[in-house]
């Protein structure tokens, strides 16, 4: 039977008389009779089978007083999960184990009294029969630290024994000796890793000054990835500055920049070659993380600016696994991480071509976010063109909007950096259906989408997206795809889809460009009864079609007439409560404008509800 004296673990601080023992039953027999202690008797068993010891006689002892701090059956167990190669006391068959584990047990016993809780003072050292010490700690109850600065708690105080007294206790604690003698095998947290490593400690200074309470975040259940800089990559890092020159704020991001959800080992690493992970740095994005770029071409090498040291690598902790790094990595921008990418370098040359900074210089920037389609290396095999290679460039970047892929839909709603001859920005198409695909040319490449910059996301992509013309949105955009078939399979003898994507003036002002098209649905083909044969489907498409124009939306105004279309006739617009409806060359006068300002760069369209027909008189 347990006789529980007094208070818990909430105990004052004041002096108690030195507890009476009430109990017939000694310390050995009191664990033995516990529903919790059965591991620690187990243990004191196991360690009793080396000639050395006699644990289970010496606290058995009726002339002897002790103090007893009693790990429970949850504490072992937890003993077990931070032993790399220890899976339960059997483990412990020779000789040198027996006595090893007789020293951590008898580093939890304190001879000569039998102190209370209540006895216990704040910071007071306890000497241990082991030869080691503890620190009492009274802060939010009983608690003992040992040589390795983890803490146990009391969670039940003042068992009575008749040779003494013992303190429950939720946690194993370790001397020293032991420490030393179970090097590489016992784990510790991150943190106490790190604290416990003299080449990492200006990383637990940074640790200790950031916000966010690290050191306690690093000692939670994880599993974490830490890539630890060694002091000398913060002095490199730091510079003339002192730690706290940084805001705590700024040191926080960059630290947690080194902090990869999950356990990454070196050889997981390895396998994958190159690739992204997220850190726990806050993104540009609400709920976004900052992306870190791996390569182990040549060792392994983070955001091309820090490698893992010699041995530095796979070293375990309880809650993850540590990588010690020779440099600080820094918080990346979309330059950062485009750089440290070898498969962007052809994309970073042209960036940078005969040292242009013009979009480096935009891409660093803070005071916006893009979003940045990158093609690969090979993306750029073959490709030619007619447009400004900066302006091909500037079609892949999106200012003002930071797009996770999770957050694209189908459809134009982004225009890019890229203008045409106006400065119209060019427009977009964003298709979803089957991964992300952009103008129907380009798609985002496996382990591409979601790089995440502090000023925006990059997504590597396949193919090089050069500047659109109205016949790229048409075949885009599964939406045309009755239009597309109209303008080609059946008017085989008019040349619509090359003349659509014409981009240079020539001799015809009617069939230069720039177009604007009213580009019918395939909705709106459908409510035809029949699609008429070539000879009036060739004058119906092009009486849908503006040359030598490019008309947007707000250049439309209520009864404006439209220069004559390709067919000949003219398009009269009305504008109601902010919708817009064409009257065609037939008088019908309920064509809605459903879709605005598809801006590619040789014209406009404008996607329709109803098939327009020309006057049919003329």
């Amino acid at each position: 039977t347990l006789v529980l004296v007094a208070s818990c673990s909430d105990d004052d601080n004041a002096p108690t008389p030195e507890p009476t023992p009430t109990d017939d039953l000694n310390i050995v027999e009191t664990a033995q009779g516990s529903d919790v202690l059965n591991s620690l008797v187990a243990a004191l068993m196991k360690a009793d089978e080396s000639a050395n010891n006699d644990l289970l006689g010496t606290l058995g002892n009726e002339d002897g007083t002790f103090t007893v701090l009693a790990p429970t059956d949850d504490a072992f167990t937890e003993l077990f999960d931070r032993l790399d190669g220890y899976t339960s006391l059997d483990d412990f068959d020779t000789e040198a184990e027996q006595d090893l584990l007789a020293a951590i047990l008898s580093y939890h016993v304190v001879s000569g009294t039998a102190a209370a809780s209540g006895d216990l003072s704040n910071d007071q050292t306890l000497t241990t029969v082991q030869g080691g010490t503890l620190t009492v700690s009274t802060d939010g109850g009983v608690s003992f630290i040992d040589e390795a600065g983890e803490s146990a708690s009391v969670s039940t105080a003042n068992v009575m024994a008749s040779n003494g007294i013992v303190h429950i206790i939720d946690k194993v604690l370790i001397p020293q000796a032991a420490i030393d003698a179970l090097e590489g095998t016992l784990l510790f947290s991150i943190t106490a890793t790190a604290i416990g490593n003299e080449n990492l400690t200006s990383l637990v200074a940074a640790l200790m000054a950031a916000d966010g309470d690290l050191p306690t975040v690093l000692q939670g259940e994880g599993p974490f990835t830490v890539l630890a800089p060694t002091n000398d990559a913060f002095a490199t890092f730091l510079g003339d500055q002192e730690l706290g020159d940084i805001s705590t704020d700024l040191l926080a991001q960059v630290l947690l920049n080194h902090v990869i959800p999950g356990e990454v080992t070196s050889t997981d690493l390895i396998m994958a070659g190159s690739g992204y992970a997220s850190t726990s740095a806050s993104g540009p994005v609400e709920g976004s993380f900052l992306s870190i770029f791996y390569n182990t071409a040549e060792g392994v090498r983070f955001n091309d600016v820090s490698n893992v040291i010699p041995g530095g690598a796979d070293v375990k902790a309880t809650n993850g696994v540590v990588h010690v790094v020779d440099a600080v990595i820094g918080l990346p921008n979309i330059v950062d991480h485009a750089v440290a990418n070898p498969n962007l370098a052809t994309l970073v040359g042209l960036l940078t071509q005969d040292d242009n900074t013009t979009f480096t210089d935009l891409l660093s920037g803070t005071d916006t976010n893009f979003t940045v389609l990158a093609p690969i290396n090979s993306a750029f095999d073959g490709f030619d063109t007619d447009n400004e290679i900066a302006n091909v460039l500037s079609n892949h970047v999106v200012s003002g909007a930071a797009a996770l892929s999770t957050g694209l839909s189908t459809g134009y709603d982004i225009n890019t950096e890229a203008e045409n001859a106006d400065g119209d920005n060019i427009s977009l198409y964003v298709n979803v259906d089957d991964g992300v695909r952009f103008n129907g040319v380009s798609s985002v490449v496996m382990g591409g989408a979601d790089i995440v910059a502090t000023n925006g996301i990059i997504h590597a992509v396949d193919a090089v997206i050069d500047i659109p013309t109205v016949t790229t949105f048409a075949v885009a955009d599964p939406d045309f795809s009755t239009l597309v078939t109209a303008l080609t399979t059946l008017t085989p003898d008019t040349p619509f889809d090359q003349v659509l994507a014409r981009t240079m003036t020539g001799n015809d002002d009617m069939l230069d460009p720039p177009f604007t098209v009213f580009a019918p649905t395939n909705t709106a083909f459908d409510a035809l009864d029949a699609i008429p044969g070539e000879e009036v489907l060739t004058q119906v498409l092009l009486h849908h079609v503006i040359g030598g124009a490019n008309i947007q939306s707000g250049d439309l105004s209520n009864g404006l007439e439209s220069p004559s279309t390709l067919e000949g006739d003219t398009l009269t617009f009305a504008i109601s409560d902010g919708n817009v409806t064409i009257t065609d060359g037939s008088g019908a006068s309920d064509i809605g404008i459903i879709a605005v300002d598809v801006q590619a760069g040789n014209g406009v369209i404008h996607a329709i509800s109803k098939v327009m027909i020309p006057d049919t008189t003329n």
